[in-house]
């Protein structure tokens, strides 16, 4: 088209003029070239528990210095953090080899990318990343998992973990209260699951994405790919331009009974209780999450019957 530049990075695929930006709002086109405009620039920053990611398999009761940008290639209504990703403004300048001295502050394991979209902060991930893992660090994700498949295979190398966000299972549901597309995400954690360590996350949103059915099927998909992974089924209340009332507590717990017919590991999240991890083989206790997290596992194996625990740093 001409006159036009076309971003590849994910499957928005946007044709821009010059001077324009693109969904995500924080990819422009400047001087007939697509280019990030928030390359160092970040919008919030701070050392998290690993569990708040959310992560329950990965280094269970560590901390991980977590930091995002502004923008997201997705427009959800619902939006729980819209104030820094639904819009683009100047961050406070913060360069890769900085970010990765940050992640070695305070015992953290590494840095986590996070808070918006990540993956529209591409550029700045790719390089900060290296640099994270040459010192030793831990590089995760916390994604909506919209990136074309081959920028999503240069970055596999460098991330250790990640948590997706599956926000409904249906076509309609990410055209209409998203602007993305279901198969866009089924297609990244097919990729992811089979390299990284992946965890889930879906927020139930009550007449939305809370069918019984839906959920049911989302859960027998995710046991269908034959990999080792977590669910976390959380808790929604209202934000950005939502006025649905929050999850039914009782109802979300009767979705998580559902899942764990099909799942080993599934979780509640925003809310108290669903966070043990329990031995799939003999019902017991392995991991709590309290105060603080209590593992009861012997070198990643449950104390009680030796089952291997899935995960990745458990003792």
């Amino acid at each position: 088209m001409a006159g036009f530049s076309e971003c590849p990075l994910c499957p928005h695929h946007c044709k821009l003029k010059e001077g324009q930006s693109g969904f995500c709002k924080v990819r422009g086109c400047r001087n007939g070239e697509i280019i990030p405009l928030t390359f160092a620039e970040v919008a919030a920053f701070h050392l998290d528990p690993v569990e708040k990611k959310p992560l329950y398999h990965f280094y269970p009761g560590s901390r991980i210095f977590s930091v995002g940008g502004y923008g997201c290639n997705l427009h959800c209504f619902f939006c729980q953090n819209h104030e820094i990703s639904q819009k683009y403004e100047q961050g406070r300048r913060i360069s890769p080899k900085r970010l990765t001295e940050m992640a070695r502050e305070d015992q953290s394991v590494g840095i986590c990318f996070t808070y918006t979209e990540p993956l529209v902060w591409y550029e700045m991930i790719m390089e900060t990343a290296p640099l994270v893992k040459e010192r030793g660090g831990k590089v995760v994700l916390v994604s909506n998992g919209i990136i074309e498949q081959k920028y999503l295979e240069y970055l596999i190398p460098y991330i250790d973990a990640v948590n997706i966000d599956i926000k409904g299972f249906t076509p309609e549901f990410y055209e209409k209260y998203t602007g993305g597309k279901l198969e866009w995400v089924l297609k990244t954690v097919e990729t992811l699951v089979s390299n990284v360590h992946t965890e889930i996350t879906t927020l139930i949103i009550p007449s939305l994405n809370d069918n019984p059915q839906e959920i049911e099927a989302l859960a027998k998909w995710l046991s269908g790919l034959n990999a080792p992974l977590a669910w976390h089924l959380s808790k929604y209340h209202p934000m950005h331009k939502s006025k649905i009332p929050a999850t039914d507590e009782k109802k979300l717990k009767k979705l998580w009974e559902l899942a764990k017919d099909c799942l080993p590991y599934v979780y509640l999240g925003n809310m108290a209780g669903g966070n043990t991890t329990y031995c799939p083989q003999c019902g017991q206790e392995v991991i709590t999450r309290d105060l603080r997290v209590t593992m009861k596992t012997t070198e990643g194996k449950c104390g009680h019957c030796g089952r291997d625990i899935w995960g990745v740093g458990l003792l």
